[in-house]
């Protein structure tokens, strides 16, 4: 290959990895807005009167952890798949949803669903609601666990360089987090433990559906991740933590009162946001790695508390919700770290040896 072509080459390379980041940056922003809208969902109505508020209703200390966790995940998951699939119908494309199901990507699909849907997420919503702010940096562990499985499954690139970025997004994502292991109790230390576990199951998911994503349409991919997900947070997942508890009644009540109740609509909200945050993390880590593109959308540590600012904080009135000016600084810091990871002048070293 002469020059001009190499040249040709690492400028389409160039452009379609900075695509890639396009898609990965945005699924970070979405993701951020579907917290928030989630969050906001999960204090209102029989949330938050009667779950989460004064009204218990007789639910025990376990059920209020981990089967609200799961029901939040549940409701949110099925409305972003039904979403998703009014989607692929518009655009002519349920019958390849249905016909990708059968095959081996599909079932690719199915498994980081289950995954990351009813075991991650969950433990996301459990974890954050026994530790705080404090399991934020450790689920964002997710990028390093992402980039460790796509360099030694996938054979994608991993450098110095590019674990330097991480490392520098990750302490910038603790600092955004409010971290602070100083006051640090038996019940906060479990919950690192299940966000570990959440960051482990993201990992996964996000590198083996961003390979799987270059098999078969992301469009199509989060159709099955989102339907997967909700259906099976609804049908097993909940059940189970019900039966757990010693209430296997408790399962059809919680549904029946999420469903029915009018902060549902605050649900349709987010399972909206959920669709592209969730296909763009898959379609950008098909374009430029599992690595570069699980820190752009692990930039959802800022996301995330600033959509809760503007949606929880500003616009329902709850307090609590606003953004030190640390964490501002923070959030340039992760700019500058995904920078570090993504190397933005991909040319450099081709001009380099051209001079």
């Amino acid at each position: 290959m002469d020059n001009r072509a190499l040249a040709v080459k690492l400028k389409i390379d160039a452009s379609f990895k900075r695509r890639g980041i396009t898609f990965a940056i945005f699924s970070g922003i979405f993701y951020g807005l579907y917290t928030a809208f989630l969050t906001l969902g999960m204090s209102k109505g029989i949330w938050g009167n009667d779950w989460y508020g004064a009204n218990i209703s007789g639910l025990s200390a376990f059920a209020i952890t981990y089967c609200l966790a799961a029901l939040g995940s549940a409701v949110n998951d099925t409305m972003s798949g039904i979403w998703a699939l009014i989607n692929v119908s518009i655009k002519g494309e349920l019958g390849d949803f249905f016909r990708t199901l059968k095959t081996k990507p599909g079932l690719v699909m199915i498994i980081c669903a289950l995954i990351g849907g009813p075991l991650a997420s969950t433990a996301y919503v459990a974890a954050l609601q026994m530790g705080g702010s404090i399991i934020v940096p450790i689920c964002a562990l997710n990028a390093s666990f992402g980039a460790i499985i796509g360099h030694f499954v996938f054979k994608q690139e991993i450098n110095k360089r590019m674990v330097c970025g991480i490392l520098l997004c990750l302490v910038a994502a603790g600092v955004i987090g409010g971290t602070s292991f100083s006051d640090v109790g038996p019940t906060a230390l479990i919950a690192c433990g299940i966000a570990l576990f959440c960051a482990l199951g993201w990992g996964i998911e996000g590198a083996v559906a961003g390979f799987g994503t270059t098999l078969i349409d992301y469009n199509i991919g989060i159709t099955i991740r989102q339907c997967v997900s909700g259906l099976s947070n609804m049908l097993i997942m909940l059940p189970l933590l019900c039966t757990i508890d010693g209430n296997t009644g408790l399962a059809p009540r919680l549904l029946s009162g999420a469903w029915t109740d009018w902060s549902i609509i605050f649900f349709v909200i987010s399972g909206f946001c959920a669709m592209p945050a969730y296909s763009f993390w898959y379609k950008g880590n098909s374009m430029c790695g599992a690595a570069l593109g699980m820190v752009c959308n692990g930039a959802y540590s800022f996301w995330g508390p600033f959509f809760c600012m503007i949606v929880v904080g500003l616009f329902d009135g709850q307090p609590g919700w606003m953004l030190t000016p640390v964490q501002w600084i923070a959030a340039i810091v992760m700019i500058c770290g995904i920078a570090l990871v993504g190397n933005l002048n991909p040319l450099h070293a081709f001009q380099k040896k051209e001079a």
